[in-house]
């Protein structure tokens, strides 16, 4: 018997026309983290829509926790936590009374609720807040506030679709910390991101999706290193200079013009000598850069690489516009 607390065989979804949902295999071991990585109408949002009862699949089986989640959403709803892109709180209440409020719409003993709301409230910084109507709330102490909600009936298992939408550097990091601890007591999760960085920091492994399909997978050392562990960028003086420039540095790393015509991105895997060979093949040839970076790939190098096309630039398959609060009833877990 398999020990995954989420696993889907072939799952599929259409909307009309457009597929969103493609074939799509995946393994998720209790206790651990899978982090869903794609842009904007890759099909993860659907994913994760159909794994927490919202949607139905077309074809294939899905299992949360050993439920079958077609037919048995119920028992399902009661083991899951969900944050959507959108924050679903209702912003008439204070913070506190959301988050009492979740606790009575998950079944939670009367006794502690109020010390769950306040727990929550405090550990993502929403204690000074937590009496003023969510109305008034910044959009990241919003989005925290949310995140606080998906966790007042302690789900072993959570899904996080794009957790960092709104919040600052300070925040982002406060999240992961606590991503980080939940983890580390057992919990299960979910994570779609369209960062690499966020996947590489929170995940244990990594599938890359694009146009509902996996088109990549693995521990994001192992897919750093199918990308090189570096990108240098070089900029020339006009693009016939990038292009002479992009031929001779063929020979240092996997190189290209990007869009504006002028930037050469060379793709390496040992920074430090290839920094040199970039400058003296460039001398060589008589170029002489306006300017030369060295930085970590970030998800479009992922995807430039993968797919041929940058993460923006990718076709919409996914209805994860649609704000998730169309599914509130159903989110935390409650009936």
């Amino acid at each position: 018997m398999s020990d995954a607390a989420i696993q889907v065989q072939d799952l599929g979804k259409r909307f009309g026309d457009i597929v969103a949902v493609d074939g799509v295999n995946l393994e998720v071991p209790a206790g651990t983290v899978l982090g869903l990585l794609g842009p904007n109408g890759a099909g993860k949002t659907t994913i994760v829509r159909i794994l927490t009862t919202i949607l139905r699949s077309d074809s294939g089986t899905a299992t949360v926790g050993g439920h079958d989640v077609a037919r048995n959403p119920d028992a399902v709803r009661t083991i899951i936590g969900l944050a959507g892109q959108y924050a679903a709180v209702d912003g008439n209440l204070t913070g506190r009374e959301n988050l009492r409020m979740v606790g009575r719409l998950t079944h939670q003993r009367k006794a502690v609720i109020g010390p769950r709301a306040d727990e929550l409230l405090d550990r993502f910084g929403l204690a000074d807040a937590a009496d003023r109507p969510v109305r008034t709330y910044s959009g990241g102490m919003r989005r925290r506030l949310d995140l606080a909600a998906a966790l007042v009936h302690k789900p072993p298992i959570l899904f996080l679709d794009e957790p960092t939408t709104g919040l600052d550097p300070r925040g982002r990091n406060d999240l992961w910390t606590v991503i980080g601890e939940l983890v580390a007591d057992g919990m299960t999760l979910l994570l779609t991101t369209q960062y690499l960085e966020e996947a590489e920091r929170l995940a244990n492994r990594v599938m890359v999706i694009d146009g509902g399909k996996v088109i990549a997978e693995g521990t994001p050392e192992e897919l750093k290193h199918r990308l090189g562990s570096t990108i240098i960028e070089v900029r020339l003086a006009d693009a016939a200079a990038a292009e002479r420039a992009r031929g001779r540095l063929e020979s240092v790393g996997t190189a290209e013009v990007l869009d504006d015509g002028r930037t050469v991105a060379l793709t390496v895997g040992d920074a430090g000598r290839a920094v040199l060979e970039v400058v003296r093949t460039l001398d060589a040839a008589g170029l002489t850069p306006e300017w030369l970076t060295v930085r970590e790939p970030t998800l479009d190098d992922v995807f430039l690489q993968l797919t041929g096309h940058k993460a923006e630039d990718a076709p919409a398959a996914d209805e994860g516009a649609e704000p998730a609060r169309a599914g509130r009833g159903r989110k935390r877990g409650a009936a």
